[in-house]
């Protein structure tokens, strides 16, 4: 069930994905576009391997600042990019380095919060940001996070090596679901939903 709905979600952010490069070759400065754009990305990236994941959320976050050059106030376009920098610490080894991009994040949840101080999502993910720091550390001081690291799509097949890549992935994905489902997974599908159009109808 839960391979089903993670597949349910991948097609139906690589939708997402493809409607929005669609619409800004034709609409460039569309925020909203650029910003459905960027959350496609950042949700895609959670099923690709760690340095694919850091390129995805880096394209992410270009697309996401292109869209606050069109609209520096745009609050939905802001918590994405907290929740981007997020994700690339936790993917980032390096405390010092992991310490920048929760700084990043955590100004970013801040002026959502400033822009838009009712809504509870960006809230929570500000109140999340501030345990963000002591979470990294857990992870990276255990050596989990090298393990998952090291265990691409491609890295092994076989008995145990595909178990211990089977725990390696599933903590990947802890890691992207705490940044993600922290702050509620539910909220973000209905953001994504309200904010895109209708795929296609089949033909007749």
């Amino acid at each position: 069930m839960d391979m089903q709905s993670d597949f349910d979600r991948l097609l139906f952010f690589e939708h997402a994905r493809k409607t929005a490069e669609a619409t800004y070759a034709k609409s460039p400065l569309d925020a909203d576009n650029l910003t459905r754009w960027g959350g496609a990305l950042l949700e895609l990236s959670q099923f690709q391997s760690v340095p694919d994941s850091k390129k995805m959320i880096q394209d992410a976050i270009s697309k996401l600042e292109e869209a606050l050059q069109v609209n520096s106030t745009k609050h939905d376009t802001l918590w994405c990019l907290g929740n981007a920098h997020t994700s690339h610490a936790f993917l980032t080894p390096d405390q010092d380095e992991a310490k920048v991009y929760f700084e990043k994040a955590t100004s970013y949840f801040e002026q959502a919060v400033a822009e838009d101080p009712g809504n509870e999502l960006y809230a929570k993910s500000l109140e999340v940001a501030a345990k963000a720091p002591e979470i990294h550390k857990e992870i990276h001081k255990s050596g989990l996070a090298q393990e998952a690291v090291a265990a691409g799509p491609s890295s092994s097949s076989g008995g145990m090596k595909s178990s211990k890549k089977k725990k390696t992935s599933d903590l990947k994905y802890d890691i992207f679901g705490w940044i993600i489902l922290a702050v509620g997974i539910v909220a973000w599908v209905g953001f994504a939903k309200t904010h895109m159009p209708p795929p296609p109808p089949p033909p007749r």
